[in-house]
C-alpha cells in the first residue's frame, strides 16, 4: 500500500493511526499542502479532489479518510475499528463525524486560505473563527462521550476505535492553535490514553518524515 499524506493533514493523520493499528506497512508518499502539491496535475491524475489523503491498494485509489478507515477495517478485520453491535457501531461513527463533518470542514486549510486572501480577514480574527468552532465543536463531542456508558478508556470502551483515529488528530490541531481545552476533560482523557499507545504517538505530525 502506498499512502499520499501530509505530516500536518488531520484526516491523513486519522488514517495513519488506523494503519499502524492494524499493522500494515506502507509506503510514505509526502504531498506539501503549503506548497501547493496537491494541486499539481500528476496528483489530480491520481485524486480528482486533489486533497490528502489518498491510499493505493493495489490497483485502486481510495480517498476520504473515514472511507479509507472503513475500507481497511473490512479488508483487514482485527483489531476491528468498529465493534459491537449495530447500535455501537452507529456511535462510534457518529462521533467521528462529530469531528469529521461538524468540526474540521470550518477549519482545514483551504478555508482558512480563503478566509485570510479572499475574504481578507485578519490573521488574528481568522485563528479567532478556527478556536470558536474547535472549542464549541470539542464541547458537544465532550457532552456526548461523558454522559454515555459505554464509554471506558477510550471513546468507546477499552480499545480504540475509529472514534479514537479521528478525535486525537483534532485535538492536536486544537493545541496548535491554542485553542482552550480545560473544558472537556473526558475528552482530554481520552486523547491521553490515546497518545500512550504507540500507534498514536508514532504517527504523530511531529514524527513524520516530512515534518522537518
Amino acid at each position: 500500500m502506498q499512502l499520499y499524506n501530509y505530516f500536518r493533514s488531520s484526516a491523513s493523520y486519522r488514517v495513519r493511526i488506523a494503519l499502524a493499528l492494524k499493522g500494515l506497512d506502507y509506503d510514505y508518499l509526502p504531498v506539501h499542502l503549503q506548497k501547493n502539491e496537491q494541486l499539481q496535475e500528476s496528483y489530480a491524475a491520481l485524486s480528482p479532489a486533489r486533497l490528502v489523503p489518498l491510499l493505493k491498494d493495489g490497483e485502486s485509489y481510495l480517498h476520504q479518510s473515514l472511507a479509507i478507515i472503513e475500507y481497511l477495517d473490512e479488508t483487514h478485520p482485527e483489531p476491528a475499528l468498529l465493534p459491537g453491535d449495530a447500535v455501537a457501531r452507529a456511535r462510534i461513527r457518529a462521533l467521528a463525524l462529530d469531528v469529521a463533518c461538524e468540526i474540521h470542514p470550518l477549519n482545514n486549510l483551504r478555508v482558512l486560505r480563503y478566509l485570510v486572501r479572499d475574504l481578507k480577514v485578519t490573521e488574528d480574527d481568522k485563528n479567532r473563527w478556527y478556536r470558536h468552532w474547535v472549542e464549541t465543536g470539542l464541547e458537544a463531542v465532550e457532552t456526548q462521550i461523558a454522559r454515555h456508558p459505554a464509554t471506558g478508556r477510550f471513546c468507546h470502551g477499552d480499545t480504540p476505535t475509529l472514534a479514537d483515529c479521528v478525535l486525537v488528530p483534532q485535538i492536536h490541531n486544537a493545541q496548535r492553535f491554542d485553542c482552550r481545552l480545560d473544558h472537556v476533560p473526558t475528552v482530554m482523557r481520552v486523547f491521553e490514553a490515546c497518545m500512550a499507545l504507540p500507534a498514536f504517538a508514532q504517527t504523530q505530525p511531529s514524527a513524520c518524515p516530512d515534518a522537518a
